[in-house]
């Protein structure tokens, strides 16, 4: 299998591994809940490991500009389902600024690795 698409298919695991975990920081009420607390320490250690494999082929610029951007979409999402939180037009409309630039990067970018 072609490692650019092993390292982005590991990237899309550590997003899932990180935006899993901050949906526990909530359940971990400011880390006074054991349980969740250390699923949210398991997580983001799963999902830095990750990133660690992914950057050995995307630089890490790349790697983490999706990572990020894509995180704090899924992030958003799942705090409106789960959590019910409301996002004004502001905060929306940022997000899609994030949306659009992760695009860019790998629509356009030759630095993306692909």
């Amino acid at each position: 299998m072609n490692p650019v698409y092993t390292a982005y298919a590991l990237l899309a695991c550590a997003i899932v591994t990180e935006v899993i975990g901050s949906a526990f920081l909530v359940k971990s009420e400011g880390f006074t809940k054991p349980v969740p607390t250390l699923v949210v320490v398991v997580l983001y250690v799963i999902a830095f490991y990750l990133l660690a494999q992914v950057i050995k082929v995307i630089p890490l610029g790349i790697a983490y500009a999706i990572w990020a951007g894509v995180g704090i979409v899924l992030t958003a999402v799942v705090g409106f389902i789960f959590f019910r939180q409301q996002l004004d037009l502001p905060a929306m409309v940022g997000i899609g600024l994030i949306v659009a630039g992760v695009m860019v990067i790998n629509l356009f970018s030759a630095s993306s690795g692909h």
